[in-house]
């Protein structure tokens, strides 16, 4: 019997819709479960670090990457670039573990194209207020940064119908036990509890 691979998942959202703190208590949670970790060629925000954060890279090294065809998905976000790298994505779903790829819409179109098993999640703040209340409680970006991602923000919503489920955070613990839901369901599909307890099936349908 082949080796059960986990799953992966496609988490997309806004900016400022909250996706980060959502799969950050996620991952505290469920031991099963791990973030991947994107290439960028944007600057370091405050406090993030490279290798735990993102892969911070110059343009030029990215370049490369494409060329040799090292990325699962790459897109341009902004003025920057983002990518998520293959060899990352497949070993950890080889051992067992579910993924996540914080990634946008478009990227998610990538992925969905070499891997259609990949399950989407789309999540939505509760208005479109509430969403520039969030950008400008972060204080890390300009004012022109957060009218752009305001601008840009109806254009990216009106693509949750490409995603499997759709998860509104307006109070947080209901909103994390929805994708903590969502995860545990995926993990007992049947064609995935064949595979894990292939054993045990066939005894219980054994005389």
């Amino acid at each position: 019997m082949d080796k059960h691979t986990g799953n992966l998942f496609i988490l997309s959202a806004p900016s400022g819709a909250g996706k980060s703190t959502l799969y950050k208590a996620l991952l505290k949670q469920d031991e099963q479960v791990r973030i991947s970790i994107s290439h960028t060629t944007r600057a370091p925000r405050q406090g993030e670090e490279h290798g735990r954060e993102y892969y911070f890279t110059d343009p030029e090294s990215f370049l490369d990457m494409i060329a040799e065809d090292e990325f699962f998905e790459h897109a341009q976000v902004f003025d920057n670039y983002y990518g998520t790298s293959k060899a990352s994505i497949f070993g950890m779903l080889e051992q067992g573990l579910d993924v996540i790829l914080e990634i946008d819409w478009q990227g998610a179109r990538q992925v969905r194209q070499l891997y259609p098993e990949a399950i989407g999640i789309f999540i939505l703040p509760p208005s479109l207020k509430d969403l520039e209340l969030r950008l400008n409680g972060r204080g890390t970006d300009s004012e022109d940064v957060i009218k752009r991602r305001m601008d840009k923000a109806i254009s990216e919503m009106s693509h949750y119908h490409e995603y499997d489920f759709v998860i509104i955070n307006d109070e947080f613990d209901t909103a994390l036990s929805q994708m903590a839901g969502i995860f545990q369901a995926m993990r007992n599909k049947t064609p995935v509890m064949q595979q894990k307890h292939n054993n045990l099936i066939n005894d219980l349908l054994s005389l």
